[in-house]
């Protein structure tokens, strides 16, 4: 598979920047009746003081408490009456407002968006009642021991850096939030300059600039200079933490690459055949041939100037030594030898086919036009992306492999049931 088809994609994709910063990007695709449309914002928790951590995705809950026109009821109701919904979600680097609908439906989903952004109101009553909401959230992740594990270790990968902070932020910082502070955070970074609009679905470009015109466009912005985040050393370190759970939990890694390294397209192929489904290295060895696990898996982000990469496994305290080992054993596998042909064919295939199987959701080719723009400045095409995955050799990786995969470089982070934090562990 090198090519999607005899169409070129990028025919169907089209860019416009108004007066006042705002980009538009918008792809077409004719063969469906709906349309997903984003409003991206570029900030994210990383933009936040420490004072402020968890305020972007506080912001993000209260711009659905209502607006100087609509109530909450109202914004629910004004989407899922035509058939379509609304969602919003936050990240280190980024927020997104987004509906999912009929064609038909796109100027009200616009105009419910734009409305949420432009006149959010902030009703002193649900900034308290949110506070809650949030907190009870937080309670959620930390009661869940994958979620409370990977926030320790992201916060130990990148100690003293905002991308070690939660994205949910501390009930200390959400519950000191005030009206004002979300009024003040949105004057400073919701300005045109820093949104960009998505829309991908049965659309006509010049229908959606007109329309995002209509209520963006005499919007003036006012400029700032983005502050530069100085990225710390990355050291190496190991913590384990108790809680009143029944299995261990480890998370092995390190800091990643960042979307545009040369390395990339290498370690998402060294990370398929690691981690990458039932049929990979670790899932085969460790659950398959031991047994030793339900569910071990890679994650691996990147951001604008970093990334993170890393291993999870949840099993008994018995066998947290056995893993570990049989974790390191492919790790060094991956610096010793080459991927054999089949094996990495295959997980080029893998990876191609998630690529072509997400162009069937417009939600996903809405959020790929908008990273694409966010991260690059233009539209990667799926072709690209393929030609670059099809040109990597076995014998790069294992070169990437050797510094990547040091197992020197890993940091490790346990979570073990509290009664066996008196003895030996690991």
């Amino acid at each position: 598979m090198t090519s999607m088809s005899n169409v070129n994609e990028i025919d169907f994709v089209e860019k416009t920047t108004l007066d006042n910063g705002l980009k538009i990007v918008t792809e077409k695709i004719e063969s469906v009746k709906s349309v997903t449309a984003g409003i991206w914002v570029k900030t994210g928790s990383r933009n936040e003081t420490d004072k402020q951590a968890g305020i972007t995705h506080f912001l993000e809950h209260m711009l659905f408490k209502g607006t100087e026109t609509r109530s909450s009821y109202d914004i629910a109701m004004s989407m899922e009456s035509v058939g379509g919904y609304l969602n919003a979600f936050t990240s280190s680097e980024y927020t997104c407002y987004y509906s999912r609908c009929l064609n038909t439906q796109l100027d009200k989903a616009l105009d419910v968006l734009s409305d949420m952004i432009l006149h959010p109101t902030f009703p002193e009553d649900e900034v308290k009642k949110e506070k809650k909401v949030v907190i009870e959230e937080m309670k959620m992740y930390r009661d869940s021991p994958d979620d409370y594990l990977f926030e320790e270790f992201s916060g130990n990968v990148f100690k003293n850096h905002p991308l070690g902070r939660p994205v949910i932020g501390y009930e200390e910082t959400v519950s000191n939030f005030e009206r004002s502070d979300l009024y003040d955070y949105m004057d400073d970074r919701y300005q045109p300059w820093n949104l960009l609009v998505s829309v991908a679905g049965n659309v006509e470009h010049k229908e959606v600039v007109e329309i995002v015109q209509r209520y963006f466009g005499e919007i003036e912005s006012k400029e700032r200079a983005e502050s530069e985040q100085h990225l710390n050393d990355y050291v190496p370190g190991q913590q384990t933490y108790t809680k009143s759970i029944e299995q261990t939990h480890l998370i092995l890694g390190r800091r990643g690459l960042h979307f545009d390294h040369d390395d990339k397209y290498r370690l998402l192929l060294a990370n398929t055949v690691l981690g990458g489904g039932m049929s990979s290295r670790l899932h085969q060895n460790v659950r398959e041939k031991y047994g030793y696990c339900y569910s071990i898996n890679t994650f691996n982000q990147s951001y604008r100037d970093t990334g993170l990469f890393g291993i999870y496994v949840g099993t008994d305290n018995d066998y947290v030594d056995h893993v570990r080992e049989l974790i390191n054993k492919e790790l060094q596998k991956l610096q010793d030898e080459i991927i054999p042909d089949q094996e990495l064919e295959e997980a080029k295939a893998q990876l191609k086919g998630k690529l072509v199987l997400s162009l069937e959701s417009t939600s996903n080719r809405m959020s790929r036009l908008a990273k694409s723009e966010l991260y690059y400045d233009r539209f990667v095409t799926i072709d690209e992306l393929i030609q670059e995955i099809d040109g990597v050799e076995a014998e790069e990786i294992k070169k990437f492999a050797i510094g990547f995969f040091d197992k020197d470089q890993y940091s490790e982070a346990l979570l073990i049931p509290e009664e066996l934090s008196s003895k030996k562990v690991g």
